[in-house]
């Protein structure tokens, strides 16, 4: 399989990685910005333009666009993400021409119709009630807005409903003008797809667009806070952050090394203590995500009201106990299992072509895979327990609680429990 890289003369960067044997292709624009890159005011507003692309450009409408890809038998889709929006799809090699002539339709010549600004705020609206009524959806929103307040970092993606409510077809015509430049542009594809090819359609649609001053982002400040909701429900949920490192730290290889072992499967001490063993609750995990500057070491616990102060203080208990003892075995365990998914994952061409554009998103290259294998290889028992200690030493935490959570511990609490 080859990697190849071009860069038009205005910024936008393409990346591709044929894939010998697939009769499909998978290709997609990467715009790095997302919910962060929003002033307080524009909170949900990347989000929404995500939604409007579909609705109709100065060439095709709604139905038209849906139908130029599935008339082929394609996939197309978008996603928002608080650095990231993406769109993308899914195509027979044939078709990689058609998908990102669609593609490049909808990113740079959407026309905002009013009618159809008034539709989808409607949906964005059903899709933000459903969100507050899915517990272990609101949960995580909550949990981040604590760890980093009064900050873009810590916003909601879809924003509050009542700023998307104001929502008007200037707000989407500025932030495009404000970020959709070249410098933030990524066309990146993988599987049967021809590079030069790729080059050139990019260079037609693209080629046109004057580069413009990039915005810098502000600063993550990670903060220890607690959000408690007190809700009737059949569970209370349980959302504990740690600050980690950002994507472009190499130490983010341990911390997910770490957090794999401490509660990424069924043989994790998370899953078998509290689980296997106790009993206490039926979902829980730990997980280890990244941004530019920052990241968050979360667990996450769903039990019942009169048990969740068991489950929080064994939770703690589990923690202060890897730091000493997590085993060679665990860490072994840990490093096969990301191995394995990066791995297995790869084989997917629309896990290709995203795992491309993160890429030369974060460092402006393709890393080998053997790079990244070496780095996760590297990690030590003893480095692991490093990550354990360092949460354990009860720094800034982050805590939120949803539900029928009135003998759940406070962060005070909690931090005691460290301390002792």
């Amino acid at each position: 399989m080859t990697v190849e890289q071009h860069t038009l003369s205005n910024g936008v960067r393409v990346v591709t990685e044929h894939m010998p044997g697939l009769q499909s292709a998978s290709v997609g624009i990467w715009i790095t910005a997302g919910g962060r890159h929003e002033r307080a005011e524009q909170n949900g507003i990347a989000h929404f333009l995500e939604h409007m692309a579909f609705k109709g450009t100065k060439t095709r409408n709604a139905l038209q666009i849906a139908e130029a890809i599935e008339d082929v038998g394609g996939y197309i889709n978008a996603y928002t993400s608080r650095e990231t929006t993406a769109y993308y799809a899914r195509i027979l090699g044939d078709d990689v021409d058609l998908a990102l002539d669609v593609l490049s339709d909808i990113v740079l010549h959407s026309v905002f119709d009013p009618r159809e600004v008034e539709v989808e705020r409607h949906v964005i609206l059903q899709e933000i009630g459903q969100t507050l009524d899915t517990p272990d959806d609101i949960i995580f929103d909550w949990l981040q807005e604590t760890a980093y307040p009064d900050q873009p970092l810590g916003r909601s993606i879809l924003g509050p409903s009542e700023r998307v409510a104001g929502f008007g077809v200037s707000d989407l015509s500025n932030f495009v003008g404000e970020h959709y430049a070249p410098g933030r542009i990524i066309v990146s594809a993988a599987g049967a797809v021809d590079h030069d090819a790729i080059v050139r359609k990019v260079e037609d649609a693209f080629g046109h667009l004057q580069a413009l001053t990039g915005q810098a982002e502000e600063p993550a400040r990670f903060k220890a806070g607690e959000h408690r909701v007190e809700k009737k429900l059949e569970q209370a949920h349980f959302a504990l952050a740690f600050e980690g490192p950002g994507y472009r730290d190499d130490s983010i290889y341990t911390a997910q090394v770490f957090s794999t072992a401490f509660g990424g499967g069924m043989s994790s001490r998370l899953f078998q203590e509290v689980r296997e063993k106790r009993g206490l609750c039926y979902t829980i995990f730990a997980q280890t995500g990244a941004f530019s500057d920052s990241g968050l070491m979360t667990v996450y616990a769903g039990t019942s009201g009169d048990e969740v102060a068991d489950l929080a203080e064994l939770t703690v208990a589990e923690l202060m106990r890897a730091a000493s003892d997590l085993t060679d075995a665990e860490v072994e365990r840990a490093r096969a299992q990301m191995k394995a998914s990066m791995l297995m994952g790869l084989e997917s061409p629309a896990n290709r072509a995203e795992r491309l554009a993160r890429q030369l998103a974060i460092w402006g290259r393709i890393p080998a895979l053997d790079e990244t294998v070496a780095k996760i290889d590297a990690i030590t028992t003893a480095d692991a327990r490093s990550v354990a200690e360092a949460m354990a030493s009860g720094g800034r935490v982050a805590l939120a609680l949803y539900g029928p959570v009135t003998k759940a511990p406070s962060l005070g609490d909690l931090m005691d429990r460290f301390a002792a």
